[in-house]
């Protein structure tokens, strides 16, 4: 019995560390969009799935800058999202995607991708 409650507490104080390691990280995320908004007039933002990567926070500026961080959760991105106080969408569509504005260098790269535009490689 005591090696069950030795177990059991041990599994509290990971589970409590990990807790605590993503509220940390949520913090420090929150920041970093807090500053992209400031920079941009305002932010919008949507999460995106990445796989064990982990999940993706896409903004977009007021002023149509555009940027993304990743988070290594949904919980984790979804929670930095709500301390930040911006607007979210489910998806990345409609009058929401036509806020970004591209430059020659994003013009440039999807052509080198597409069309045989600059290499990626320099």
């Amino acid at each position: 019995m005591a090696e069950t409650a030795a177990d059991t507490a041990e599994t509290r104080r990971a589970d409590s560390r990990r807790e605590a390691r993503a509220e940390r990280r949520a913090a420090r995320l929150a920041k970093q969009i807090g500053a992209f908004a400031k920079e941009h007039g305002g932010a919008e933002g949507q999460l995106a799935h990445i796989g064990e990567s982990g999940t993706r926070i896409v903004l977009v500026g007021e002023d149509g800058g555009w940027g993304d961080l990743v988070a290594p959760s949904y919980a984790v991105a979804e929670n930095a999202a709500r301390k930040s106080g911006i607007t979210m969408h489910e998806s990345f569509d409609g009058d929401f995607a036509a806020k970004v504005r591209t430059g020659p260098y994003e013009w440039s790269r999807m052509a080198g991708i597409q069309v045989g535009g600059p290499s990626n490689d320099r």
